[in-house]
């Protein structure tokens, strides 16, 4: 039997064709998302300015944000030089490459922790996200 046959039931009944079963699935589950959609983002729209407006909240995220970067940066340099001095005693070339690939994810993780916050900051004021607004979080 083909999709665009009609599936029967045990009883013979006829039933729908089962692409439009599917399809009837995707409307279903697209109305319940662009429903859930609406229902959530609203609330969150009408609260817009609550982390602007709140005393101390920007600077605390400020300042949050400057510590686990710092806290990122030391962590790269000890990790680095960690690895540096546990490669002057290695010997096996597998163990060299192991390190070598640690001493780059470590690199890869501090790079990006140190671009995503100037990153946010203009991408959110370009598109007029609230956070960014109010709340600078370029490290330096």
């Amino acid at each position: 039997m083909t999709d665009s046959e009609l599936a029967t039931t045990d009883t013979g009944q006829n039933t729908t064709p089962r692409g439009q079963t599917h399809r009837n699935l995707l409307r279903r589950i697209g109305g319940a998302i662009l429903l859930f959609s609406v229902v959530a983002v609203e609330p969150v729209a009408a609260q817009q300015s609550a982390v602007c407006t709140a005393d101390n909240l920007p600077s605390m995220i400020e300042g949050f944000f400057q510590l686990t970067t710092a806290l990122g940066i030391v962590g790269l340099a000890v990790v680095w030089q960690a690895n540096s001095l546990i490669d002057m005693f290695t010997l096996s070339p597998d163990q060299k490459k192991g390190l070598k690939r640690h001493k780059r994810s470590a690199l890869k993780s501090a790079t990006i922790l140190v671009v995503l916050g100037p990153l946010y900051t203009v991408a959110g004021s370009m598109m007029n996200l609230p956070l960014a607004q109010c709340v600078n979080l370029v490290p330096w």
